[in-house]
């Protein structure tokens, strides 16, 4: 995800900060204010163990899924919360109900020990009492733990509740038609938090606006998958293009940039092994604070753990797609036993779309209808 940064890793996965999240704790800093320091520090104190919980309810989801051997590939903290980012998502509907009731199960289970050791500590508090810097510590993540697990039940998609929604809905109809109803429950209910949020906290409004844009972006992606069932990124992969040597500078690759209509390079070392894309983004950058006489090897997106498990050309399209669009790249090289064999790009994929909705208007049906139709080029 764009703007986030690794802090450390759990089970071998990634934990990441969004740049965002320190909203949160400017937020509380500031509503503690008036109270001292010593009240600033409990509640940030309180909020960090609160976003402790919440790295477990997205590990989680990610053990379970990395059980039916999905790779997951980082976890990241936002102000509203966390999420679990998978290299591609379950689409049997059992599978995707485990991983989704992972998350509420953990956080229920943190919920369920400390009440035992809050009734062994004699520590309850009326919940009027209790604050973000007020009251039982214990009691308090107690609380917050336990109304976690049930906000996250809600069918309100992309929410792990919607998710469970389409995995049941999924297995009497198809995955595109369950996810378009889950999305519509869940913009609805988006809206409803908007207008309580009008009239109650105004904290609602951010979250009804997360729900609502998500839903619409889970809607999307689902129908493109199905739009995209059974086509392999070797039917989109672009298989002439330019690398760059390791050893090239900045001026080398503005060289190649101006020759043709590539706008990405695979940066290659001695031995032809891709260790990095260089985007256009990142080159214009580079141009902009005068390194053209720099080396590439700094700029090279993404970094060479990334690419560890590329896509492949037999890779589904729509994992493809997936993968592009969780490392927000514009192109991604495909391999082949380690050997570089085409990009995969969001042009050719936005090609291959148009193709798709020529033939659908030729046979007189609609783009998101016509998922029967091959998408491969007719040859």
């Amino acid at each position: 995800m764009r703007w986030s940064f690794k802090i450390g890793s759990l089970a071998g996965i990634p934990i990441r900060v969004h740049a965002t999240f320190f909203l949160i704790l400017v937020f509380v800093a500031f509503a503690h204010a008036d109270d001292g320091p010593q009240a600033i520090a409990r509640g940030l104190f309180f909020v960090l163990l609160l976003f402790l919980c919440v790295v477990l309810h997205e590990l989680g989801h990610s053990l379970v899924g990395r059980r039916y051997g999905y790779r997951v590939r980082d976890i990241t903290l936002l102000p509203i919360g966390g999420v679990a980012s998978f290299e591609n998502m379950p689409t049997d509907p059992r599978q995707e109900l485990a991983i989704a009731s992972a998350g509420p199960a953990v956080s229920f289970a943190i919920a369920a020990l400390l009440y035992a050791l809050v009734v062994a500590t004699s520590s309850f508090e009326p919940l009027a009492q209790l604050d973000v810097d007020r009251g039982s510590l214990l009691e308090r993540l107690m609380v917050v733990n336990f109304f976690l697990g049930a906000f996250n039940l809600l069918p309100a998609f992309p929410m792990d509740g919607g998710r469970m929604l389409r995995a049941f809905l999924a297995q009497r109809m198809d995955y595109a038609a369950a996810t378009q109803i889950a999305a519509r429950i869940g913009q609805g209910m988006a809206l409803v938090f908007g207008f309580l949020g009008l009239f109650t906290n105004p904290f609602l409004l951010f979250i009804a606006l997360f729900v609502y844009i998500g839903a619409e972006q889970e809607a999307a992606a689902a129908t493109m998958r199905t739009v995209f069932q059974g086509v392999r990124v070797c039917d989109a992969m672009v298989t002439r293009f330019a690398t760059l040597p390791s050893n090239a500078t900045v001026a080398d690759a503005l060289a190649k940039l101006l020759e043709g209509y590539q706008h990405d390079f695979p940066v290659v070392d001695e031995r032809g092994r891709v260790i990095g894309m260089l985007t256009r983004t990142l080159l214009l950058q580079a141009i902009a604070r005068g390194d053209e006489g720099g080396p590439i090897g700094g700029l090279l997106k993404p970094a060479p753990d990334d690419l560890d498990g590329s896509l492949t050309p037999e890779t589904p399209l729509g994992d493809g797609i997936e993968r592009l669009r969780a490392h927000g790249a514009t192109s991604l090289p495909v391999l082949r036993s380690g050997e570089l064999v085409g990009l995969l790009t969001l042009e050719n994929v936005g090609e291959l779309v148009m193709i798709h909705n020529a033939r659908a208007h030729t046979h007189g049906t609609s783009a998101a209808g016509a998922t029967g139709q091959s998408l491969q080029p007719e040859r």
